[in-house]
């Protein structure tokens, strides 16, 4: 077996098991359907930014639960705009946790938001660390003369 057919075989395994353990949705399927020869870093300049976004409203979250007085409409309106972007890129796993981050938000239970808030550092990390993998798995293919099998 040739060196792109082993990394194309390698994004496949992982794309696939990237889908079969919730870490992602069809929403990144379709991400990947509008890159084309126009736009060939689509997806990664739209993860890139799910990365840099993602950044920022984890640190602005963990701010505001620090605050002794909760703004909980801020908080819950930095969990919304986190669900949003988890759920356009299909990072399903991150997303699920912002729904019951959602909740606790509506009742005021800081220790409910405060756990949601390490469960969603925690998801999206994980799902950093699985994307860039795959990414940099298809920049290899890319550089080896390959093409990057699209997963269905």
């Amino acid at each position: 077996m040739d060196a792109v057919s082993q990394l194309q075989r390698q994004f496949v395994e992982h794309a696939t098991s990237l889908y079969r353990e919730g870490y992602l949705d069809d929403q990144f399927t379709q991400l990947q359907k509008l890159q084309d020869e126009s736009n060939p870093d689509f997806v990664v300049e739209v993860v890139t930014l799910f990365f840099e976004d993602s950044e920022k409203l984890l640190n602005n979250l963990a701010t505001a639960l620090q605050q002794e007085s909760i703004d909980y409409k801020q908080v819950d309106a930095h969990v919304h705009q986190f669900k949003g972007s988890s759920s356009s890129i299909g990072a399903q796993r991150v997303k699920n946790v912002c729904v019951v981050f959602r909740n606790y938000c509506d009742e005021k239970n800081l220790d409910g938001c405060l756990v949601c808030l390490q469960q969603a550092k925690n998801e999206y990390l994980l799902v950093r660390n699985k994307l860039e993998a795959l990414l940099n798995l298809e920049q290899q293919i890319l550089q080896a003369g390959g093409s990057v099998p699209m997963i269905t």
